[in-house]
């Protein structure tokens, strides 16, 4: 069963057969893996995901395996879907709620950078909740666009997502705060239910 599509794979529900148990499987075509740059941000992602294993708002990482056409992603699944579509169905949170999601996405910022990695693409979209129940756990995914933090660094290459990407990257001059610009866009959709810039 397909959970979902992104740029460079789409996500099954896979069930792991000795234990019935379900996991969502991120698969990547090896065809979309072109460049020397692809395969290192593949390696990179799994790397990050191993290294982040264990903290409570992100998405615990399984398992990482290839064959002849793709490579596939096994993770925990998030049965609640992405906060992006929780926040459509609900138009916007009461400030107990948002307060509460907040607090998730900084700790997710918060662990990424005390753990040395920068996410570079916070989103309501690369946000899961564990359950569809209210007090569904918030959990960040995706961590394709996501580096390793070397100390003293300026980081010029433009990424992230329209509406979230904080300024600096535009202007190719930027480090980890990137990250807290991007949470407090969230914060600010979470409590209003639309974004604060349109262009």
């Amino acid at each position: 069963k397909e959970l979902g599509k992104g740029q460079f794979g789409v996500t099954y529900l896979c069930i792991e057969n000795s234990t019935g148990k379900q996991y969502a499987c991120k698969t990547i075509s090896k065809r979309k893996l072109i460049t020397k740059n692809d395969k290192e941000d593949m390696r990179r992602e799994i790397q990050i995901m191993q290294h982040l294993s264990g903290q409570p708002n992100i998405v615990e990482f399984k398992g990482a395996y290839e064959d002849k056409l793709s490579v596939h992603l096994v993770m925990e699944l998030c049965a609640g879907g992405e906060l992006f579509d929780r926040i459509i169905a609900k138009g916007h949170y009461s400030e107990r709620a948002a307060a509460s999601m907040g607090r998730a996405i900084v700790n997710v910022v918060h662990a990424c950078h005390f753990m040395g990695v920068m996410h570079r693409d916070l989103k309501p979209e690369n946000f899961l909740l564990s359950s569809k129940g209210e007090n569904a756990l918030l959990k960040a995914t995706d961590f394709g666009l996501s580096v390793f933090i070397e100390e003293g660094k300026v980081y010029r290459d433009i990424v992230g997502s329209a509406y979230y990407v904080a300024p600096e990257v535009l202007k190719r001059k930027y480090g980890k705060e990137i990250d807290i610009w991007s949470a407090g866009v969230i914060l600010y959709i979470l409590l209003s239910g639309v974004p604060p810039f349109w262009a």
